[in-house]
């Protein structure tokens, strides 16, 4: 979705209010579509004395599988964003701005790589998370296993022996 904001780079001190809903269902991460409900994006675009800055929020919840115990859960996110816009840029190494060129800002595109670069690369249902048991595959959150937990790493096997008498 491009937004037209020449008129914000045009005139010092013009405002713009931001309230869009974005559909992300069709984006894959970590195997799967997490994105089960629509992103709301809200926020401003604002010319004060001569940068144009523009700041938002996005809520939306993802519906996951924690990377420890593999049980689903539902998160729910709220992310903020700042950006500075410019209309052309200075060197090709000026990644700290938004080139809009034409005086149009893809929204909905900025949104969606902000969003997917601010989330974990490793879920988990909750930082408490124990789990499964590497043996018998018991989600360790729900209850102890019988199995024996004293196991020797394979690779340090030899090195057991000289402690032998």
């Amino acid at each position: 979705m491009k937004m037209n904001i020449r008129q914000l780079f045009d005139l010092v001190g013009e405002k713009r209010t931001i309230s869009q809903r974005f559909d992300f269902s069709e984006e894959e991460l970590y195997g799967r579509y997490p994105f089960q409900t629509p992103v709301d994006v809200s926020g401003e675009i604002e010319n004060r004395a001569g940068v144009v800055r523009l700041v938002f929020c996005v809520k939306f919840s993802l519906d996951l599988v924690c990377d420890r115990c593999l049980e689903p859960f539902v998160r729910d996110e709220e992310m903020h964003f700042e950006h500075i816009l410019v209309q052309k840029l200075e060197s090709d190494g000026d990644e700290d701005y938004i080139l809009c060129e034409g005086g149009e800002l893809e929204f909905d595109e900025l949104v969606r790589t902000d969003v997917l670069l601010e989330l974990p690369s490793k879920v988990l249902c909750s930082e408490e998370c124990k789990g499964l048991c590497p043996q018998c595959g018991q989600n360790l959150n729900f209850g102890s296993c019988k199995c024996e937990k004293k196991q020797i790493d394979p690779r340090l096997a030899a090195l057991s022996q000289l402690l032998d008498p």
